[in-house]
């Protein structure tokens, strides 16, 4: 059916429930001439007379009335909807899909949550843990969450953390049986705990900076992880050194269960950032979460 079909519906439905062309044109914003134009053209298509005209009054034939009882009912739904959708624009209300890394969402999606949610019982957001680089739009997100040097240039990004460094560790019982790394490159020589990155597709290498010097080293080891957790455990375990955020070992190392090194060539670099679509209409749901999100450091 074509717009112009519904359009003529919409227009019948209201001038059958008014019984008046004025008021019925009063009501659609429309001139009465318009509307008459269109009924006529509807009772020409469907080969019927919907309507019964006089001087003074308007009403619906057999056929309108059987019309009407169809469609009315159908317009109102679609009425109702719509204001629905209103005061999903109006509060905050509604569901949010996010990708983020794990670091990500432990560190500062679940924090924000935990504050934001009791209060605002009719949100709802699912956060999907996931390394790569998914393309938010084909997969249907509302966001993503990515370090800022992650994010692509046609998106909005918006800061939500603050800066972040990386340590190298390993146990003191790794230590006892292998000498201290003191440059990158000493790396070679040593049993890395690794990760595979779905985007990368091989092993991640782990990336140092020191006094403009830039070095990507390609670590190797006997084992491969995705996760921080069990890279965290099998460090603790003395099974290798790990390369993990300095904020999930921090308490590790003032405690004497890990040793740091290469701190010196782990400077911090820009943390994450909420990434959307440029073309987004944010609702209000959304820009709640985004500003209980914003980083103010």
């Amino acid at each position: 059916m074509s717009t112009e079909s519904y359009d003529q519906l919409a227009i019948f439905s209201v001038v059958a429930r008014e019984r008046s062309f004025t008021r019925a044109a009063a009501k659609l914003g429309m001139s009465q001439p318009a509307l008459s134009r269109a009924m006529r053209q509807l009772e020409e298509r469907l080969g019927v007379r919907l309507l019964a005209r006089t001087t003074r009054s308007v009403a619906p034939t057999e056929a309108g009335q059987r019309l009407l009882q169809v469609v009315a009912p159908r317009f109102e739904e679609i009425d109702t909807e719509l204001a629905l959708l209103g005061e999903f624009r109006d509060k905050p209300a509604g569901r949010l899909r996010i990708t983020a890394g794990e670091h990500a969402a432990t560190t500062v999606l679940q924090p924000a949550l935990a504050k934001l949610l009791p209060e605002h019982p009719d949100l709802h957001i699912e956060v999907i843990v996931d390394y790569g680089l998914t393309d938010i739009v084909a997969e249907g997100y509302d966001a993503g969450v990515r370090l800022g040097e992650q994010v692509a240039k046609d998106m909005i990004a918006v800061r939500i953390g603050p800066e972040i460094r990386m340590a190298v560790v390993g146990s003191p019982g790794y230590f006892a049986r292998h000498p201290r790394p003191k440059n990158p490159r000493d790396l070679i020589r040593h049993n890395c705990i690794t990760i595979r990155l779905p985007t990368h597709g091989g092993i991640f290498p782990w990336e140092f900076e020191k006094k403009g010097e830039q070095l990507k080293a390609r670590v190797e080891g006997q084992l491969v992880f995705n996760n921080i957790a069990m890279r965290l455990d099998a460090a603790l375990a003395g099974l290798g050194l790990a390369y993990l955020p300095e904020d999930q070992v921090q308490v590790l190392v003032a405690e004497g269960r890990l040793i740091r090194v290469l701190a010196d060539w782990c400077p911090p670099f820009p943390g994450y950032h909420l990434y959307y679509p440029s073309r987004r209409q944010a609702s209000a749901a959304f820009t709640l979460f985004r500003d209980a999100l914003r980083y103010a450091g």
